[in-house]
């Protein structure tokens, strides 16, 4: 648990699959939020912690069943707002006296439509203005009869119960999800039950960076930081953060294996060096990656291969740091979140686009991780403030493994000179157009196959390629960006005609589920 200066809503989660997006919510009504499983929550969490309202999450479970997940009772002693939505609702009814029951008839998923009761309440300031709401439900049991002290405020054609409070006690209950898109003004629900919990709205970037600042150099003293500079939005704001804490402290080390797109080595150099004036290694090993790398497919292997070697190559230059104390990582929150999972095991893997993953352990250095209570549009929001150039901080998410998993199948040098060259020219056309900011990731894949052409009167036998470019909030889910034929036609021909060993290009429409975003 962490930054106590703010006023803190805790989240308990009961295994929903979109727990995120209440603390994402949150987060942009300037509320400082966690999220803790419910087998975490103790009574002596609960008052170490110190909430100023509560929310439950929704949730797979049957409160019916023997065993379900749930909150302690202490919980409702606390005296402050609770908001439980859907299993939440549920819970809580069936704790504080109410019944549930099996679904019969009574299930619910999809979009539904919630009608005002008589009676109005705060929570539904701006709601109903239309007559109906349009929310999200998924639940197949239902609530049958709500606690002593509830009285109903909405209900939808299955769930008589849509909406309830005990207004007396600050308790609030919702059969929907307020916290998805489907459910159009949910984000309003949110900001009125944020407002009558008290909440001021201090969570802002500009606080962050000032008590973060202070927690660093609290934690660092006067000894010596290292950081693996992946080049990256998250690693490079966590770097310009801690070298504003403890400035010549800090020893960046940038690791170069050969898998970078086009100039980039010398772009996230040169940014770094002409206008931070940090200390930076730059670590040429492209050799050594490239050597291991060759003749394997294996897109596992591939991913192993350079996880061991970029340990490997990080500590021979972390060695050469005399009095080096703390490892800097840029973890963020979701990574945090996703770490400990909803049955309360240990979490199976490390996250494979940390690239410093692991090396704790093997070089017995402390953590230094000030990102880790933010999203990724926070960390932004936090680059912005540090004054970081917008077209850094607006950059596409890149894999750790760079172009390695852009390159199905053996990876040669010149393999990834095309692939280089021609997410050069394809990134260009999308800049060129004005799309980039309405991507969330675009790039181009090398396929392991050539393909017969005609160009000019001569044959060609040359490789194909697959165009790539998706719209995400989180890289969760995403969709294919829906280009025109006019700009895919103008794109195939310039990469086709600026890049020797292209003679084909395709592009990817495939969604992420069922496809991932990346080929491997």
């Amino acid at each position: 648990m962490s930054t106590p200066d703010h006023d803190r809503l805790l989240i308990i989660d009961f295994g929903s699959q979109v727990t995120q997006l209440i603390a994402r919510r949150l987060r942009e009504l300037n509320v400082y939020c966690e999220i803790h499983p419910f087998q975490n929550v103790t009574a002596e969490f609960l008052a170490e912690f110190s909430p100023k309202a509560v929310i439950f999450s929704g949730g797979p479970a049957s409160v019916i069943d023997e065993g379900s997940p749930r909150p302690p009772a202490e919980v409702f002693d606390l005296g402050v707002p609770i908001l439980g939505i859907c299993y939440g609702q549920q819970v809580m009814m069936q704790m504080l006296g109410g019944q549930v029951k099996r679904g019969e008839g009574t299930a619910e998923f999809g979009r539904a439509y919630v009608t005002p009761a008589d009676k109005r309440i705060d929570l539904l300031n701006g709601w109903f203005i239309e007559g109906q709401e349009q929310v999200w439900m998924s639940h197949g049991d239902h609530v049958a009869k709500i606690a002593p002290g509830f009285e109903v405020y909405g209900t939808s054609p299955n769930a008589p119960f849509a909406i309830t409070a005990d207004l007396e006690r600050r308790f609030f209950a919702v059969q929907f999800h307020p916290e998805v898109h489907h459910t159009p003004n949910g984000k309003t629900l949110y900001e009125n039950f944020v407002k009558m919990a008290g909440f001021s709205g201090d969570w802002t970037m500009g606080a962050y960076r000032e008590q973060m600042i202070e927690k660093i150099r609290a934690q660092v003293g006067d000894k010596q930081v290292i950081c693996a500079l992946s080049g990256g939005v998250d690693s490079s704001v966590a770097a310009i953060l801690i070298h504003e804490a403890v400035g010549e402290q800090l020893t960046c080390v940038f690791v170069d294996h050969g898998l970078l797109r086009k100039n980039e080595a010398e772009e996230v150099v040169g940014m770094f060096r002409e206008n931070y004036n940090l200390k930076l290694i730059h670590a040429d090993e492209s050799d050594l990656f490239l050597g291991k790398l060759d003749g394997v497919s294996d897109p596992e292997t591939k991913r192993k291969i350079i996880g061991g070697l970029f340990i490997d190559v990080f500590q021979k230059h972390a060695d050469t740091i005399e009095g080096a104390e703390f490892l800097a990582q840029g973890t963020l929150y979701p990574d945090v979140i996703e770490s400990v999972s909803f049955s309360g095991g240990p979490s199976v893997t490390i996250k494979s686009h940390h690239n410093v993953g692991g090396l704790p352990e093997k070089m017995g250095l402390k953590l230094v991780e000030p990102l880790r209570e933010l999203f990724k549009d926070e960390v932004r929001a936090l680059g912005r403030e540090l004054g970081l150039p917008a077209s850094f901080i607006g950059r596409h998410p890149f894999p750790g493994p760079g172009l390695a998993i852009r390159c199905p199948g053996e990876i040669t040098r010149e393999k990834l000179h095309i692939l280089r060259e021609a997410d050069a020219v394809y990134i260009d056309q999308i800049r060129k157009h004005g799309l980039y900011d309405d991507i969330w990731q675009a790039f181009v894949a090398i396929l392991p196959v050539r393909t017969v052409g005609v160009m000019g009167d001569g044959r060609t036998y040359d490789y194909a390629c697959a165009l790539r470019a998706v719209t995400s909030v989180d890289g969760m889910t995403a969709d294919y960006y829906p280009f025109t034929h006019e700009f895919l036609g103008e794109t195939a021909t310039r990469i086709i005609n600026e890049v020797r060993g292209i003679n084909r290009v395709t592009y990817d429409i495939t969604s992420k589920p069922p496809g991932t975003i990346e080929w491997e």
